[in-house]
């Protein structure tokens, strides 16, 4: 081996011994960067390089002048009438009419109090309206349970669906109770709201009807303009809604026509008759029906409960298009798939309803001038529809 060779070994060694002696005293930084760092290590790497410090969130962009007075609109408007919580108070509650209210404004979310004669009486004929909360509570004379002053306090409305069936045979004595039975519930309301003070009085929705315009053929119809008619109906719904005018307070008279739905009112009566295929007319036929579906019908009364001074005043309730006692029953008959073949004449309606047949073999043509001219839209415009949707 030659000097220049073992000079070359010697010197490999020696820097080989170097390079194990350095590596055992202090280890690289390229060696320590495969451990996790210590949170002491982190907070001094981030005070020794600023520029990756944590650095302010930028402003927001500027609002222009139109967002800010959006958003004062926004923050200052009044809950939209629909989605206020209401607490109704309702006469007729246990009725054709008043059940399928009280379901309508349960199913909303409104709380319901259902002032009646008896109380124990209509929570067995309302078991659901009872189960979700519904409040009962009784006129009884008899007993000393005048409960309905307290109902109303902290009520947001009232409405007034009380009063004797129309469809019943009218003899001298029912005719009175159809009075009395109107006028009694719409008093003992109105000086239930006008016992409370001013500022706490809930509004009113009372009902009327149609007859108010009496019976007539007249093809031009009647609007809530239109004078009262001069028989007895017409002197009753005259009495009825001077009654309910008594209440100091915000009213609606919803002037009612023929309520249509399969579990009752007229329909409830001639549905069996075609099914039995001895469905047809009532008399000539050609007298007017001013019908509602009943679904209609209490959204128009939910509408007249969310927004009380647009709707305050008389409002018919009944569809924009009046039918023919004929095309009533041939709508029947369609959606049944029954004949329409076997009219009912009209002495023998007098022989079972007395002065009552008037209101079917006679009626009246009234049309919702108003209630359209305030916006609201009928789900059941044509007849023809709202058969289909009750059979």
């Amino acid at each position: 081996m030659s000097a220049a060779t073992q000079t070359s070994s010697s010197a490999k060694r020696h820097r080989a011994l170097a390079m194990h002696a350095s590596l055992t005293a202090a280890p690289p930084a390229a060696l320590l960067g495969s451990r996790r760092p210590t949170a002491a290590r982190l907070r001094a790497r981030a005070s020794a390089r600023p520029s990756l410090a944590r650095r302010a969130p930028p402003p927001p962009p500027r609002a222009s002048a139109a967002d800010d007075a959006s958003s004062d609109v926004a923050a200052d408007a009044p809950i939209a009438p629909a989605e206020r919580k209401m607490v109704v108070a309702v006469t007729g509650a246990t009725g054709f009419v008043g059940k399928a209210l009280v379901a309508r404004l349960q199913s909303e979310g409104h709380e319901v109090r259902v002032l009646t004669r008896n109380a124990l009486a209509a929570r067995l004929a309302m078991p659901q309206a009872a189960l979700a909360g519904a409040k009962f509570y009784a006129w009884d004379t008899m007993k000393g349970k005048i409960e309905w002053y307290d109902a109303v306090r902290g009520c947001t409305g009232v409405v007034n669906l009380a009063g004797a069936p129309i469809a019943n045979p009218w003899s001298e004595a029912y005719k009175k109770t159809l009075v009395d039975s109107r006028l009694r519930a719409t008093k003992r309301v109105a000086d239930a709201i006008n016992a409370l003070p001013a500022d706490e009085r809930p509004t009113l929705v009372t009902s009327s009807a149609v007859g108010y315009y009496g019976a007539s053929k007249r093809a031009e119809g009647f609007d809530e303009t239109s004078r009262p008619g001069k028989d007895f109906l017409a002197d009753l719904c005259v009495r009825w809604e001077a009654a309910a005018r008594r209440a100091k307070t915000t009213t609606t008279v919803v002037r009612t026509g023929v309520v249509l739905e399969k579990d009752g009112g007229a329909l409830g009566k001639m549905l069996p008759a075609f099914q039995l295929y001895t469905g047809g007319p009532l008399g000539a036929g050609d007298q007017y029906v001013s019908w509602v579906h009943r679904d209609d019908l209490t959204r128009l009364v939910c509408e007249a409960l969310r927004e009380p001074e647009k709707y305050e005043g008389v409002v018919n309730g009944v569809a924009p298009t009046p039918v023919t006692m004929a095309g009533l029953c041939e709508s029947v008959a369609e959606a049944t798939g029954r004949p329409n073949w076997l009219p009912v004449p009209g002495f023998a309606l007098r022989a079972v309803l007395g002065e009552g047949a008037t209101v079917v073999l006679d009626g009246q043509k009234v049309l919702p001038k108003r209630a359209e001219a305030l916006g609201f839209e009928f789900q059941y415009e044509e007849i023809d529809a709202a058969m289909e949707a009750i059979v």
